[in-house]
């Protein structure tokens, strides 16, 4: 099992922000230019919350939104990179993350931010970064790097 390397505390949604600067701040420039981040955590552990604070942490302007039904969507961060945001709750077969041209996203110089890796854990790069969402009885969010 890998070894948590970093653990932020989000008790109330107006800490996002700053979450999402530590988070950014952990990762080195050149991890968050070539990596692939794989979010877990249930249905409404605020995947895809965290994902838009780090977008806007990272100078994305255009709207951040879940790519439930488009599978992908693409951002420009301030300093030029893609940003590749990935959602495959609804894919069915491998095939279909196949179609979207998933290895070459992969092999890119973009930062991939994946929601729900479990459904394509099997062609993930050994190299990935977990990074899971834990939602406390109080409902803060825990959010371990590994």
């Amino acid at each position: 099992m890998a070894k948590i390397k970093k653990t932020i505390d989000i008790k109330t949604l107006t800490e996002l922000d700053n979450a999402a600067e530590e988070f950014i701040k952990f990762i080195s420039e050149s991890d968050l230019q070539s990596n692939i981040f794989a979010f877990y955590g249930s249905m409404g552990a605020g995947k895809t919350t965290f994902i838009k604070a780090i977008c806007k942490a990272l100078g994305v302007k255009d709207n951040v939104n879940s790519p439930t039904f488009t599978i992908i969507n693409e951002y420009a961060s301030a300093k030029g990179f893609p940003i590749y945001h990935f959602d495959f709750y609804r894919i069915n077969k491998l095939q279909e993350a196949y179609d979207v041209g998933v290895e070459e996203y992969f092999a890119g110089n973009g930062l991939c931010l994946i929601e729900w890796p479990e459904k394509i854990a099997s062609i993930l790069p050994e190299d990935y970064i977990s990074v899971n969402i834990t939602v406390n009885p109080d409902l803060s969010r825990k959010v371990e790097i590994k």
